[in-house]
């Protein structure tokens, strides 16, 4: 994918892939394979997603509100969250009502806008209990976004996965991607209070959380997923870092409240 040319911190999208109608489960996997009109494309896809991702005026995805009648798409999207106590890459109650999962890579450019600008608007809804994030890797950038993954599990380890992940997003640069090598990876943990910082470079370099932000990327590609940021929450799709209206208007439509 070609490095976009941004204005600072636009609330912009990358491409969301014909492929998101294998992630919510539809049958229309044949999809794949037919050279299709778009717009026909777009529209069936359109009329079977509960919360389809439909393009706006600039060509970005934004959320809809249609019904869905597709009760299998349902089900898997209400089968995504972990539900684990004690997560370090999770945010808010166990049993909130309402659970955002997040697909990130730490060098979209998007995602730092949605992490830095959004993220922290939507606590009252976390202080509440009324919601829950759940993080998960989508590795799209190359060696340096998979360390950088690996890295905030290893600060997540010492219960700093918040903290690391908004010390890298910060730092993000307004156009293309960040530049994340080693020596930041543990400037960021030094940063962002990672304890003990010789734990931290070993685990960079630790095969299992290599192992998992793999296997987290697989399961995210499998399902058709091919941009950042994406979300789901409870069974909403949002593609792209909307304006904040966007998702505290599929929070509150499933009963989450402001604190």
């Amino acid at each position: 994918m070609s490095e976009p040319s941004l204005t600072p911190r636009p609330a912009g999208t990358y491409r969301l892939a014909w492929g998101l109608v294998i992630v919510l489960g539809l049958a229309v996997v044949v999809l794949a394979g037919l050279v299709a009109v778009r717009d026909k494309e777009v529209a069936d896809l359109r009329a079977q997603l509960p919360a389809a991702a439909s393009p706006g005026p600039s060509g970005t995805a934004t959320a809809s509100a249609a019904p869905s009648a597709n009760v299998q798409a349902e089900e898997l999207m209400r089968s995504l969250p972990r539900r684990q106590q004690g997560d370090p890459r999770a945010l808010g109650r166990l049993d909130a009502p309402v659970v955002m999962i997040a697909w990130s890579d730490f060098r979209c450019p998007f995602c730092a806008h949605w992490a830095t600008t959004t993220l922290p608007d939507l606590q009252p809804y976390l202080d509440s209990g009324s919601l829950r994030v759940e993080f998960r890797d989508l590795v799209l950038f190359g060696d340096q976004s998979k360390a950088a993954a690996v890295a905030s599990r290893a600060a997540g380890q010492q219960g700093k996965f918040w903290e690391f992940s908004e010390a890298v997003f910060a730092a993000a640069p307004t156009s293309g991607h960040a530049t994340l090598t080693s020596d930041d990876l543990v400037a960021f943990a030094r940063t962002s209070g990672v304890p003990d910082l010789t734990a931290f470079a070993s685990a960079l370099e630790d095969p299992e959380l290599a192992a998992a932000v793999d296997a987290e990327t697989t399961q995210a590609q499998s399902m058709g997923l091919s941009g950042t940021p994406f979300f789901v929450i409870n069974t909403t799709v949002v593609s792209g870092s909307q304006p904040l209206d966007v998702f505290t208007a599929a929070i509150e439509s499933y009963g989450g409240k402001k604190a």
